[in-house]
């Protein structure tokens, strides 16, 4: 118990300490007008309050990350925790601050348009590519699994859960065509105080049922032995660092009335996000050992390791609310996706979207792609998911590291969390043997550390003859 409190305690004193520390790099300007403003459209660019904007952020970021990649974290033990805790403060909230901020100072610019000034116009097509495929695979998977889950509270049933699925498709529909305003930031705010309580009720669940939550310890408890280094910092994402973020936090670059708004809205909601996963992976392990995890998790799955620490902590009224939480995490992250998409493909294009009928141009097509890969069996694809979604971290990280660079300020808190993943996800690339090429753990390890240096020694080469900062609006 000792070591969960310290480490929301710890969460909370990150954001109040490191989160205005990180702020005072950037420095943020109170009489900047802001792209709400500077592009109002109606229907992206709408200007917002802080708290709207905050619980709209912490929906779109969550998805079912920093619930099921908690849990599955929860397999290593307690050791887990300190990924979440570190992880969450000095690379998750940064990387979401920065790529919030800096895509408000160029006009909410989505990181295919950064990577193209920061980075360099080539590379923005693969960013491109690469972004708008993470989101369809996202969007599309956030279909399906809330429909399950609903499926399961209400009786399995095929014709029932084929209703479900076009349901949410129809909201998706709606929600990515009619201005942020009318849909988002109506039910949005309503839906993110729900998430929150539901991991409050978790969390007193937890004391009130009596199970000890493990303390910390530095052993590697997973029942497979699976190496910490590098395939933790996969395993949880959201919660700690999460690429997907670098998508959403442009969505709410556009709706911010004032840049000092940006530290509660982009550092501090990925610090609840952190307090959301130590929840759910304290949870997992007070209720269960590794072992009884893992085979709960092979005979359920994850919605069943979820209802089952829902309803033994809170029961079953308590447990069904909570689980109505964690159904409404896939959908508030699905909608936002293809919403992100329709938006980069509209800016990677130039098709203005104030007219209805541009809208639809982009987003149907967007949802035929979906719906014919709803019939696909997404076990091999989402198997790429993970490390897809911690190289659009390390993209994002390393844009920070370049925008700060070049304003001659403090650029090592990027770089050092950029090179940190740079160097997981090339270890992982050699080790991991259904995506990459099987190698030993030492050799896949050595070999990320060096792509990292080597991609740190081309940052310095290259910045050393473009110290000029791309102009901002």
């Amino acid at each position: 118990m000792i070591t969960f409190i310290t480490a929301i305690v710890l969460l909370v004193l990150g954001y109040v300490f490191y989160g205005k520390f990180v702020e005072s790099i950037f420095k943020p300007d109170a009489n900047r007008a802001t792209p709400a403003y500077t592009h109002a459209d109606g229907v992206d660019f709408v200007p917002m309050d802080s708290n709207k904007n905050s619980l709209i952020q912490v929906l779109n970021i969550a998805g079912v990350g920093p619930i099921f990649g908690p849990i599955l974290g929860a397999l290593y033990g307690p050791v887990a925790f300190l990924w979440i805790v570190v992880g969450a403060i000095f690379a998750g909230a940064v990387h979401d601050y920065l790529t919030g901020m800096i895509s408000m100072r160029y006009g909410g610019a989505h990181l295919p348009a950064l990577a193209s000034l920061f980075l360099g116009k080539y590379f923005s097509h693969v960013v491109n590519f690469f972004t708008v495929l993470l989101l369809l695979l996202v969007g599309t998977v956030f279909i399906s699994a809330p429909a399950s889950m609903i499926d399961d509270l209400i009786g399995k049933d095929l014709n029932m859960f084929t209703l479900i699925v076009i349901a949410i498709f129809a909201y998706y529909i709606i929600a990515t065509i009619l201005p942020i305003d009318k849909i988002i930031g109506k039910i949005y705010p309503v839906l993110g105080l729900l998430l929150l309580l539901s991991a409050v009720g978790v969390a007193i669940g937890m004391f009130m049922y009596g199970n000890p939550i493990p303390e910390l310890t530095l052993t590697n408890m997973h029942p497979k032995d699976i190496p910490y280094y590098p395939v933790i910092f996969l395993t949880i994402s959201c919660g700690a660092l999460s690429g997907f973020h670098a998508t959403q936090s442009p969505i709410i670059a556009r709706t911010i009335r004032n840049e000092k708004d940006g530290r509660k809205i982009f550092y501090g909601m990925m610090i609840v996000e952190g307090v959301i996963a130590m929840v759910w992976a304290a949870a997992a392990m007070s209720l269960m050992s590794g072992e009884g995890l893992s085979a709960l998790l092979a005979n359920e799955g994850l919605p069943g390791v979820v209802h089952k620490i829902a309803t033994v902590f809170l029961g079953t009224i308590g447990g069904t609310i909570a689980i109505l939480g964690v159904i409404v995490l896939p959908i508030t992250s699905g909608d936002t996706s293809f919403r992100a998409a329709r938006m980069i493909i509209a800016d990677y294009l130039k098709i203005d979207q104030k007219a209805l009928k541009n809208r639809f141009m982009i987003a149907i097509p967007l949802f035929v792609i979906a719906f014919v890969l709803t019939k696909i069996d997404f076990q091999l694809l989402w198997r790429y998911f993970s490390w897809a979604n911690q190289s659009i971290a390390a993209i994002a990280l390393w844009i920070g590291t370049v925008y700060l660079y070049q304003r001659k300020t403090l650029y090592i808190i990027a770089l050092v969390p950029a090179f940190f993943i740079t160097s997981v996800l090339g270890s992982f690339l050699f080790y991991d043997p259904t995506i990459g090429f099987g190698l030993d753990i030492v050799t896949s390890d050595i070999i990320g550390i060096v792509i990292a240096v080597l991609i740190t020694i081309l940052f310095f080469v290259v910045m050393k003859n473009n110290k000029e900062l791309p102009k901002s609006e």
